[in-house]
């Protein structure tokens, strides 16, 4: 490991029983970088986190965390770190302030209160409510807090925005900027193209428990299909839009209704729909595996 690297894994497999959560993940994170780790559920995200941390450990490969093996040194690994697990599990009498006391205790550190405060102010966390009384989007960002506050060198994030609203999203987004900017090395895991594609510098595609591809994020439109719904106002002849580079047909009834699958960019749909009598035109976002599964379609690699 160079003195640029932050995160460095090398053949990382990890079985359940007859189950291969990974098999063989390979990735580099430089240090000061947003590196986005976008795969369906199931793919080996949080899998891959939860061995950077040592909290379950792989049968193969190696990894390495600002120069430490977690297996050898995981306290030290630790301290260097900001962690927000995909389920934050607290309990329910406390209240957001004591949780968070109880975090910055536990790391032996003293925290900058006002920083704290200045996260929870951004977003809109009531430091004096119950846990109990928080609804899951305001654990959410509890989680993200408790990651944040102490400024580590690290950041690892599973699923940061899960159950945020779209404002609320932003907002993490540009603390994570923030961070980001202060040196901060974030490692965060999504299912959401979008945010991937808003703020990570890399990104590397997990499926099936390994890299499928590293890629910038501006590669990732390439990636995009959308579903499309319409309704015209009289039968129709649909065989041109067939036709149309990157679209097929789904589904069709009469003339009159059709779902289209649409791989890219959607220009050249639009333009010639502009000749039909469209009475409903609706897009829809498929999964994310739905995505990959159009994406990867020609790919020969053994699925399991």
């Amino acid at each position: 490991m160079n003195e640029q690297t932050a995160i460095i894994i090398k053949g990382l497999q990890k079985f359940y029983g007859d189950v291969h959560a990974l098999r063989g993940v390979n990735l580099e994170v430089k240090k000061g970088e947003m590196y986005g780790f976008l795969g369906p559920n199931g793919a080996g995200k949080t899998t891959t986190i939860r061995c950077m941390l040592d909290l379950i450990r792989p049968q193969a490969g190696s990894i390495g965390i600002l120069g430490m093996n977690p297996q050898k040194q995981p306290v030290d690994v630790r301290s260097k770190i900001g962690y927000l697990p995909g389920e934050l599990n607290l309990e329910a009498n406390v209240k957001v302030l004591d949780v968070l006391r109880y975090f910055a205790d536990l790391r032996r550190k003293v925290v900058n209160w006002d920083y704290v405060r200045t996260l929870t102010q951004r977003l809109e966390l009531d430091l004096n409510l119950p846990v109990k009384n928080l609804s899951k989007g305001n654990k959410q960002k509890l989680g993200l807090v408790q990651a944040l506050m102490p400024r580590a060198r690290i950041l690892l994030l599973d699923e940061p925005t899960a159950g945020l609203d779209p404002l609320m999203q932003q907002k993490v987004y540009k603390t994570l900027k923030n961070a980001r900017a202060e040196g901060t090395t974030i490692f965060f895991s999504s299912h959401i193209i979008s945010e991937v594609e808003a703020i990570a510098d890399r990104v590397a595609i997990i499926r099936k428990g390994i890299i499928a591809e590293e890629i910038s994020p501006s590669q990732l439109a390439s990636m995009t299909m959308r579903k499309v719904k319409l309704r015209f106002g009289k039968k129709v002849d649909t065989r041109p839009i067939a036709k149309i580079e990157g679209v097929s047909l789904v589904s069709e009834s009469n003339g009159l209704d059709i779902t289209l699958k649409v791989e890219g960019d959607m220009d050249k749909l639009i333009k010639t729909l502009a000749k039909y009598p469209v009475n409903n035109f609706e897009t829809l976002h498929p999964s994310l595996e739905e995505v990959f599964l159009a994406y990867y379609k020609n790919e020969e690699q053994e699925v399991c």
